[in-house]
């Protein structure tokens, strides 16, 4: 059952940050990091960070590296604060005029050091990177991005061409990104109730899928294509100007299209997702058996894309937003104290935003804020997927606490790993909730993780197929909105086949993710399955040797910013570039839609 929360939800606190927006102790740490950024500028001079035809590896030049390194860190630490601090309030009201101009003075610093990352690129491309490497331990703590960095320098512009793109970035690809995230966080959709007509924020009614009541869900849906609808004219503008700027770009940068790019920051190579894709489509006929006992429980022919979020099952507890922090310190207790204790700090320290509201940026993540601190945001709804999606973020919290001792600039993940932790959290939490339940009871919480793990493989392969569309055909001419939603309907149907009802899916699903919209990142999909399976994979051999895996799991959260996806794996005997890998991960969901079959039979 899903209910609708009777208590009040946290807000998050950033008063131990700063006191306000407009206090003098932003004002002075703003200004503070502007200066900072000057100065950089004024090390990447004084150094003569450019490209070069070939720089002798003598002293002076490893001094130079190692100055270079170690502000650039201090810059990234400092600006990360200051970007979260301001995305707390852009994110939890996008009428806070005061944090959007904010944010349009501190992405004008981002132009400065996007071009100072150019530099650098360029200037270590000049460099006899292993020979730095064993010349200095600053080198040899930073290898892997050094050598990241040597690879990536043939794909550079001309100096000019790098600086012009980074100085038309605001007003270009982040401004329409921007675009998006402000009018569909402020999208308010008309819904009849008993009472009269309301209008609600699309947060809202997009959380009525979830709703128990067929009828609700299906006027929500309705209702929210309908304000789709009405907004699609700018948002396809938004998605047709980032996808024709990353064409351009990508060619001009030397990249063949755009996926390249995408694996290469992924620290991924072709034939790891060639490996994995191809697993994920032979699991279809899976899912859609997932899909067809989902119908049954409810009790309809097939599902309507309305229908996906549905709650099924026995389950009566509604998971109250206090019952599931509790539980969730108690389970996370089980496979360590550190990780029980960081969830437990969070809750007390009000690190997170639970709350849905208007203005509010739909959906749950959570991003780094300064040291071992990170801030969650949540549309909080009372049900077991609610309190999922709270350990799930927590995951990636635990995953920033271990990486905080590294420098600044070690303190990363490719989208690859960043799924890692969030998905071993959201495993603990399932297995914990199961291994408690009565069988009425199971249905409820098997098909909650099903629905969350078809969105990873089956949709996520849906977005995959629509964004090289999208590229692929921006190369020739802009895109209509009926395009895009043909499109879109085109993926749906492919990857969903049978397993839902076809004439009700959701054409405007282009409009509703905002992660097609970031020039510099495209494809920012397939790193989502990659992080479930990894994830999976790696909870399976923890199950198989929990103190082996104890031993090496914070270490491997720790290093995801110091060597590649395919070597950190191998630590655990995982070979990703393998269909036996991504088999054996989704094996284990095959074990959930079978085990699901069989309650959906005897309900």
């Amino acid at each position: 059952m899903t209910t609708t929360t009777t208590q009040a939800l946290p807000h998050w606190d950033m008063t131990v940050v700063f006191p306000s927006l407009e206090s003098t102790e932003f004002e002075e740490a703003f200004d503070h990091y502007r200066r900072h950024v000057d100065d950089l500028v004024q090390i990447f001079d004084r150094h003569d960070v450019a490209a070069h035809d070939t720089l002798p590896m003598n002293g002076e030049t490893v001094r130079a590296v190692e100055s270079v390194l170690n502000a650039s860190g201090a810059i990234q630490e400092e600006g990360t604060t200051l970007r979260s601090y301001i995305a707390s309030f852009v994110s939890t009201d996008s009428r806070n005029t005061i944090a959007q101009a904010r944010v349009s003075e501190l992405s004008q610093r981002s132009v400065v050091l996007s071009q100072l990352f150019s530099r650098f690129t360029a200037w270590i491309g000049s460099m006899d990177v292993e020979r730095l490497i064993e010349l200095s331990p600053v080198a040899a703590e930073h290898a892997y991005q050094l050598r990241q960095a040597k690879l990536e320098s043939q794909h550079l512009m001309s100096p000019e061409a790098e600086n012009l793109a980074a100085e038309l970035e605001p007003s270009s690809g982040t401004a329409w990104s921007r675009l998006h995230s402000n009018l569909t966080s402020q999208i308010l959709v008309p819904i009849p109730t008993e009472a009269g007509t309301r209008d609600l924020p699309m947060s809202v009614v997009r959380n009525m899928a979830m709703d128990p009541d067929r009828e609700t869900r299906r006027l929500a849906h309705q209702a929210e294509l309908g304000a789709w609808e009405r907004s699609a004219l700018p948002l396809a503008a938004s998605m047709n100007s980032i996808k024709g700027q990353g064409n351009v770009i990508f060619r001009r940068r030397g990249w063949g299209e755009p996926l390249d790019s995408a694996l290469f920051n992924n620290n991924i190579d072709r034939e790891t997702l060639d490996a994995m894709m191809s697993a994920a489509k032979d699991s279809f006929a899976d899912f859609r058996r997932y899909f067809k006992a989902k119908a049954k429980v409810l009790g309809v022919p097939a599902l309507a894309w309305y229908d996906i979020f549905a709650p099924c099952g026995g389950s009566d507890r509604a998971w109250e937003y206090e019952d599931a922090t509790a539980f969730i310190v108690e389970q996370f207790g089980t496979y360590s104290r550190k990780l029980s204790d960081f969830a437990a700090r969070a809750f007390r320290e009000n690190w997170i935003d639970a709350e849905p509201r208007e203005g509010k940026t739909g959906g749950a993540f959570c991003m780094k804020l300064r040291a071992d601190e990170s801030r969650i945001l949540a549309n909080y709804v009372a049900s077991y997927d609610g309190m999922s999606t709270l350990a799930h973020e927590l995951g990636h919290g635990y995953h920033n606490l271990n990486l905080a001792h590294r420098s600044p600039l070690l303190r990363t993940a490719p989208m690859t790993l960043a799924e890692t932790a969030s998905i071993f959290c959201q495993t603990l939490i399932k297995e914990a909730v199961l291994s408690r339940a009565a069988e009425s009871e199971q249905i409820s919480i098997l098909e909650a993780s099903l629905q969350d793990q078809s969105q990873v493989v089956v949709d996520i392969t849906s977005r995959f197929l629509f964004e090289s569309r999208v590229f692929e055909r921006r190369r020739e001419r802009e895109l209509s909105v009926d395009e895009l939603n043909e499109l879109m309907l085109q993926s749906q149907r492919e990857t969903y086949g049978d397993g839902l009802d076809n004439d009700v899916l959701h054409p405007y699903m282009w409009a509703v993710k905002p992660h097609y919209y970031s020039a510099s990142r495209p494809f920012y999909n397939f790193p989502y399955m990659f992080g479930l399976l990894f994830g999976l994979g790696l909870y399976s051999r923890y199950t198989r040797d929990p103190e082996s895996f104890r031993a090496g799991y914070d270490d491997l959260l720790s290093s995801t910013g110091m060597d590649s996806p395919a070597a950190l794996g191998s630590r655990f005997g995982i070979d990703i570039r393998t269909r036996d890998f991504w088999d054996s991960s989704l094996d284990i969901i095959r074990q959930d839609v079978t085990r699901f079959e069989e309650l959906a039979t005897r309900a």
